[in-house]
């Protein structure tokens, strides 16, 4: 059976996609901000029949991150960044001095990847997949932290367009060790505690959105398909800066100084 590690797994979209995996024999390692979060929300997950296993981490905190990835056993089948920081608010820093959302919804995500890709390649066929969305915003190079005129709405968008062009560069670092990479919009404004805390009105659900995700996960269809953004479960064009290689280097040259890897 697999062996699957699901950021964010808490609520929303983590949490029904843990709930399908265990529930179709999967071993789902469970992650949460803190030991009593996870064990508070996951509760009957933990408890239940399926093989869920708690792993914690503040994605905040590039030290947590690592303590995260020693919690991941030697096999493991598949990565999904899906934790994420939505648009509203002000600006907010790490526990590294970094733009927050850049920090939580990408970096973290890019550090992990890094971290367990020899322990994916010696279990492939293996797959990363990153939970991104269809609001993307190019990156200003010079401002990446945007420390000039803060927009929640853009640093939300520049965090999951880099999370599709870290999805597009795994794709070409691991091609011909046995792991896949792919990034998705899962659904539009799905029914979460994030969608409606930031006063959105949800206009699809977390199921919707789990079908798309749950396919690049774990459908047989999608075997060997790397490289590649879909928005839902239809490939599509990312914004025109996720093809842009001169931007793509740039932004993983700067993301291994930043996470020091």
């Amino acid at each position: 059976m697999s062996t699957v590690l699901v950021t964010g797994a808490t609520d929303g979209l983590g949490r029904a996609l843990a709930t399908r995996l265990a529930g179709e024999g999967a071993t789902v390692l469970a992650h949460a901000r803190s030991e009593e979060r996870g064990r508070e929300a996951l509760a009957d997950l933990l408890d239940g029949a399926g093989d869920v296993r708690l792993v914690v981490g503040d994605l905040a905190s590039l030290s947590a991150v690592r303590a995260l990835a020693d919690q991941v056993p030697d096999r493991l089948d598949v990565l999904v960044n899906n934790a994420g920081i939505g648009f509203a608010g002000g600006r907010e820093e790490s526990a590294d001095g970094y733009e927050l959302r850049f920090a939580v919804n990408y970096l973290a995500g890019f550090l992990l990847a890094s971290l367990l890709r020899d322990r994916l390649a010696a279990s492939a066929p293996a797959r990363i997949v990153n939970v991104a969305s269809a609001g993307q915003q190019a990156i200003d190079f010079d401002d990446v932290m945007l420390e000039d005129g803060y927009d929640g709405a853009r640093a939300y968008r520049q965090s999951k367009l880099a999370q599709i062009m870290h999805a597009f560069d795994l794709a070409e670092e691991l091609q011909g060790r046995g792991v896949t990479a792919t990034a998705l919009h899962p659904a539009t404004f799905m029914d979460t505690k994030m969608v409606i805390d930031a006063g959105v009105t949800p206009a699809s659900t977390v199921q919707e959105g789990l079908e798309a995700t749950w396919r690049l996960v774990a459908d047989p269809s999608v075997e060997g398909v790397s490289g590649a953004y879909f928005n839902g479960t239809r490939e599509v064009r990312a914004d025109a800066q996720a093809y842009d290689l001169d931007a793509r280097r740039r932004l993983r040259e700067l993301s291994q100084r930043l996470v020091e890897v």
